[in-house]
């Protein structure tokens, strides 16, 4: 017989000869120069050919209290067959005035279908903004009608006058001759107890979001796709310190490594590296108009390969899996979705648990300090935060196609300076952070490799912020932030690469806010900002944006510069915006 693993390849070279060929126009929302308005350099999701059904959520529907917005769902009777894509599309705005940064999140089923934060307006600038989801993966949620609900908790008085308008749709893509179905999981379960959906409240390292569930009896499959949200006490993390040195830097306590931790009946499953959002509000709100930080609209889900697992999770027995944030200081918003692929030629997949090595790694990273005192109280030197751990987890799976080992192993790691200059007339902290993981999980039938696939994530951070007190006692705060995510897929059947992806979005930007004697805001200058963002992969999609703001106005746009004949081209089943990708796991 042949092996299953030559039978795919053979079907993704013929797979990618056939797609190479059938780009989508990938074009970002143009920002226009002059304008105050959102302007971001993200792409958005490439579409199939073809019409697709659109299904509305709710319209124009207004947030101006912490009430959820309920609607009900039921799938287009228009498009039963197979989908090729199915992307969720919403459309926010808020009026002009004063209004925090908002948490907003969409539900069907208990299961999050987006999840970002909100533009804060001005006194002159009502924002409106566009995101997307790709929700291809969650097709078993949307075969079936069910409940949802919006949530944009959001305070509207005589101080807080900025009401938050929303309208969100889903797009499904029937799959045709240039367009092939999606290959999605058969069953998607969310984390938590909520039957419409909310996300659940992490305060410390031991509080964790859970669910137990009996599976099917035969997965041979599953991922988590989580989201971890720092909030109130912990909105600021990345420039929190060990409770030790907290009173001396006036800065936070509690540290500052985060990690989100999963498990499964206990035993530690895999991890998940936190990104440090930057709401719109944060730090200094002027830096992020009108381009708001990395995804600070938009989250993107991290996928975890719980796979070894399939043969424990087929047992038939409840199993708990759950999530927790180590170092969480109050408070982590958390939500996650579990992903299961079922052996449609076996009613029982048995297996166990082989190696893990993640078991007894404790998250505890190693704290260094160069503070010192001088005798009239000045403050200088640097506080470290190092943490690198590396761990295997391997199990084995008896199914239709025989037995399938899959390991996952994985490096994961954060690197964090903080650099303190405090006297009678500075406050100066500057953050220098890195967090990364680097993973690989790989199939086996028996003793024979069919598929691999390396995912690299780079996380790199820093903040300066200089406050400069003056003669007459007013002060200057200026803050410059630098922002990146970078990251790198790559899939190989037998041996072979069948295909790559890379990418890298960044964001820079700097302002200076002046406050009087009386600790009031006076006025504030020098905003500038710049964003960039760059796709591309080994079937020739390539994707390329950049955009420059100062004084709160665009001032310039380029698209599709460094691409080939100038101009943006994506293929329609890539993820452009670093999205989790099922064409690129293992066993695929």
């Amino acid at each position: 017989m042949v092996p299953e693993g030559f039978v795919r390849l053979g079907a993704a070279a013929a797979l990618a000869a056939t797609l190479a060929l059938g780009f989508a126009a990938q074009a970002a929302a143009d920002p226009v120069v002059g304008s105050s308005n959102v302007a971001t350099a993200d792409p958005t999701v490439p579409r199939p050919p073809g019409q697709p059904c659109v299904v509305t959520l709710f319209t124009n529907v207004a947030f101006d209290d912490f009430n959820a917005r309920p609607y009900s769902y039921a799938p287009p009777t228009s498009c039963t067959g197979a989908w090729s894509k199915v992307v969720l599309e919403a459309d926010f705005s808020v009026t002009a005035g004063r209004q925090y940064d908002r948490t907003a999140t969409l539900w069907l089923g208990g299961v999050n279908l987006y999840f970002g934060t909100t533009q804060e307006p001005s006194a002159s600038v009502s924002p409106a903004w566009h995101v997307e989801r790709d929700l291809t993966d969650y097709a078993a949620l949307l075969r079936n009608a069910g409940q949802g609900q919006a949530i944009i908790g959001n305070l509207v008085n005589d101080t807080y006058t900025g009401v938050i308008h929303g309208t969100a749709r889903l797009l499904f893509y029937p799959a045709s001759a240039r367009a092939r179905a999606a290959d999605v999981p058969g069953a998607v379960y969310p984390l938590g107890s909520d039957p419409v959906g909310s996300t659940a409240t992490l305060n410390t390292s031991t509080d964790k979001l859970a669910r137990t569930l009996t599976l099917p009896t035969n997965v041979e499959r599953a991922y988590l796709d989580v989201f971890t949200q720092s909030q109130s006490g912990d909105e600021f993390w990345y420039t929190c310190v060990p409770d030790a040195y907290a009173s001396e830097t006036n800065e936070c306590g509690g540290g500052n490594f985060r990690e989100a931790e999963i498990s499964i009946d206990g035993q530690p499953a895999g991890v998940a590296p936190v990104y440090p959002w930057v709401y719109t509000g944060g730090i200094d709100p002027y830096l992020w108009r009108p381009t708001p930080g990395v995804q600070a609209l938009n989250f993107m889900p991290y996928r975890v390969d719980l796979t070894p697992f399939a043969g424990q999770l087929s047992d038939g027995q409840p199993h708990e899996v759950a999530v927790q944030v180590a170092g969480a200081n109050g408070y982590f918003a958390a939500t996650g979705a579990l992903l299961v692929y079922r052996d449609a030629h076996a009613k029982q997949v048995t297996g166990k648990i082989t190696r893990n090595t993640l078991v007894g790694q404790a998250a505890t990273p190693t704290i260094g300090s160069t503070l010192a005192s001088a005798s009239n109280g000045d403050i200088s030197g640097d506080i470290t935060t190092r943490i690198d751990r590396h761990f295997v987890i391997e199990g084995y799976a008896n199914t239709s196609h025989g037995r399938i080992t899959s390991t996952v192993t994985q490096n994961t790691g954060f690197d964090d300076t903080q650099t303190f200059t405090i006297n009678s007339s500075t406050y100066r902290q500057q953050t220098a952070q890195r967090t990364w993981s680097d993973s690989t999980s790989q199939s086996r039938l028996g003793n024979f490799l069919t598929a691999e696939r390396h995912e690299h994530f780079n996380y790199p951070f820093s903040l300066d912020y200089n406050q400069q007190l003056a003669s007459d006692g007013s002060t200057n705060a200026a803050s410059t932030v630098h922002q990146g995510y970078r990251q790198h897929d790559e899939l190989r059947l037998l041996g072979l690469t069948v295909y790559g992806a890379d990418v890298d979005n960044t964001v820079d930007t700097q302002d200076t806010l002046v406050f009087d004697a009386s600790g009031n805001l006076s006025s504030h200058g020098g905003q500038q900002s710049a964003q960039s963002f760059a796709f591309r992969d080994t079937l020739g999609s390539c994707y390329r944006a950049t955009l420059a703001t100062q004084a709160g106005a665009v001032t310039s746009t380029n698209a599709g510069k460094g691409c080939p004949d100038g101009s943006n081209r994506v293929s329609w089943f890539a993820h452009p915006d670093g999205s989790p990708d099922s064409s690129l796991l293992p066993g695929r």
